[in-house]
C-alpha cells in the first residue's frame, strides 16, 4: 500500500512556506528563546537556498501592525517578491494559494508565527482543501506559550501534520555525504547554526584534519550561498 508520508523529502519533491516571520509576531512568542527561533528560521531558509527549494515568504498587516520581515530572511532570498495579507490564515488569500500551486509539490514544509493561529490554520486549510501534505517545522515555529505550542502542534499531529525541526529537514535534503555539490554549503551552514553540532564539525576539520582555522562569519557565507 502506497503512503507519500513514508517518502522522504527531497529537494525535488517538497515545497517551503514562510509565514510572518516578523517583529511583532515574535514579541509574543513565548515558547521558544526568540535569538533561537530566528538562528533556526535563517538557517532553514539557507538550507531551502542550498537545495533550491521553491519557497514562499508571506507577510501580514507589515504597515499596519506587524513590522517587516526579518532582515536576515530576506537578505538570504534577496529580491524574493513577499506576499502581503490581511487574513491570519495564509490559506485565505488567493496569491499564496497561487504560489504554492505554482511551486507544483504536494509536500510542503511550513516555519511560521504563531504556531497555534497562522500555523494552525494554514495547515489544516491547505491539507482539507488545497491537498497539500504538511511538514511542520517546530523548531523554527514559536507560539505565545508553551501549551499553546505544544497543544497546537499535538493538534496538528492528530490531524495528520508532520512535525520536522530545521535540521532534520537539512540533513534529508543531503541525504548522502556523496552528494559533493551541496556537501561544502551544507557543512558551512552547520558551523554557523547547528550548536555544538557545527562546533564539532569546526574541530575535526581544524584539529583532526588539518583545516586552517575558519574565519568567515555568517554574513561572507550569506552571499556564498546565494550564488549556488
Amino acid at each position: 500500500m502506497s503512503n507519500s508520508k513514508l517518502e522522504l523529502l527531497k529537494p525535488d519533491n517538497c515545497q517551503l512556506i514562510f509565514i510572518d516571520h516578523q517583529p511583532q509576531m515574535a514579541f509574543g512568542v513565548q515558547s521558544i528563546d526568540r535569538q533561537v527561533l530566528k538562528n533556526n528560521t535563517v538557517a532553514l531558509a539557507k538550507a531551502a537556498k542550498i537545495f533550491n527549494i521553491p519557497t514562499t515568504i508571506t507577510t501580514v498587516e507589515t504597515a499596519g501592525f506587524s513590522g517587516h520581515a526579518y532582515p536576515e530572511l530576506l537578505d538570504v532570498f534577496s529580491g524574493k517578491k513577499l506576499l502581503e495579507r490581511t487574513s491570519m490564515n495564509s490559506w485565505d488569500d488567493q496569491k499564496v494559494r497561487d504560489a504554492l500551486a505554482a511551486n507544483g509539490q504536494k509536500k510542503v514544509i511550513v516555519s511560521g508565527l504563531w504556531t497555534e493561529v497562522c500555523n494552525n490554520t494554514f495547515a489544516f486549510s491547505a491539507m482539507l482543501e488545497g491537498g497539500y501534505e504538511i511538514y511542520m517545522v517546530a523548531d523554527a515555529s514559536g507560539g505565545t506559550s508553551v501549551a499553546a505550542h505544544d497543544y497546537s502542534m499535538q493538534r496538528m499531529v492528530q490531524a495528520g501534520v508532520i512535525p520536522v525541526t530545521w535540521q532534520q529537514v537539512l540533513l534529508e535534503w543531503q541525504r548522502d555525504w556523496a552528494r559533493k555539490e551541496t556537501y561544502q554549503a551544507v557543512m558551512a551552514l552547520v558551523t554557523e547554526h547547528s550548536g555544538a553540532y557545527g562546533m564539532g564539525v569546526d574541530y575535526a576539520s581544524t584539529m583532526v584534519h588539518g583545516a586552517p582555522q575558519r574565519t568567515k562569519s555568517e554574513h561572507e557565507i550569506v552571499p556564498a550561498l546565494a550564488a549556488k
